[in-house]
């Protein structure tokens, strides 16, 4: 049978919480206008509470001031333990502090800037040990002495999404606006990637497309595309002329004298 022991909450000690003025007066550390009103008092332990103060200080809006007092047992001398400022419920708050690795954001490395890789980045894997992912083995040994890191199945992975789901895949405002047959995968200067990801990426090659020598889905487009011209005029064989002799018109038409439709003999050219 498991007990569980009940935890007792601290008893407000009577004495110290009518401490107040004391504990007011222990705020030195800045002029008296800037404490308010005692705000509440709270049971720290046995004959140990915190007295809260409203603060005044410009900037500190919602913060209160904290003052732990304390006595000894059968003592009804009240001592001060400590003072702080500390931010209330509602405290305007600075942003947490966030590490330099997650703050950095794509575009933030400059001339100049070195960004050195953990040696324990997830994309990255050693070039030199055997692996059973074929995209690191196709890489591993190249022309020299190989990489010593190359791009992991998860690195491979988080790059492709991420460049699906740019301005280079195919819901950028661009392709969506180009016409469909004008994707990337069936345009002359379409160059695919190398690797597991030649199926789904290439590289433009097309100097006057906005993504020219970028990294380009084969489902992205734009009005570059080298076949654009042709498609937008007909094949030679739809060019074909067609009457429409549904509905026909008769027209009266006079003849004049003399000739085969009239059957009136001719006048002669000279006259006697």
């Amino acid at each position: 049978m498991t007990r569980t022991a009940a935890v007792r909450a601290a008893r407000l000690d009577q004495v110290c919480a009518d401490a107040v003025d004391l504990a007011r007066s222990a705020i030195t550390e800045v002029d008296a206008a800037d404490v308010g009103e005692h705000l509440d008092v709270v049971a720290e332990g046995d004959r140990v509470v915190t007295h809260f103060f409203e603060c005044h200080l410009a900037g500190y809006r919602g913060w209160r001031w904290a003052v732990t007092v304390t006595r000894v047992s059968r003592s009804k001398h009240v001592t001060v333990c400590e003072t702080v400022l500390l931010p209330g419920p509602d405290a305007m708050l600075a942003p947490g502090w966030v590490p330099w690795q997650e703050r950095l954001q794509p575009g933030d490395l400059g001339v100049g800037d070195l960004l050195p890789t953990p040696p324990d980045d997830d994309r990255l894997v050693p070039g030199y040990l055997l692996s059973d992912d074929p995209g690191v083995e196709e890489v591993t040994w190249e022309l020299g002495l190989g990489r010593p890191r190359v791009m992991s199945r998860e690195g491979r992975g988080e790059t492709a999404q991420r460049w699906y789901d740019g301005d280079h895949g195919p819901d950028a405002p661009i392709s969506t606006a180009a016409p469909r047959n004008a994707r990337c995968g069936s345009c002359g200067f379409y160059l695919p990637l190398a690797g597991s990801l030649r199926q789904a990426f290439g590289v433009c090659g097309n100097l006057y497309a906005p993504d020219d020598g970028r990294a380009v889905s084969a489902d992205h487009g734009c009005g570059a595309h080298s076949e654009a011209a042709r498609e937008a005029e007909p094949p030679v064989d739809e060019l074909t002329t067609v009457y429409d002799d549904s509905e026909v018109e008769a027209v009266a038409v006079s003849h004049a004298p003399g000739s085969v439709e009239a059957g009136e003999p001719a006048e002669p050219y000279g006259h006697g």
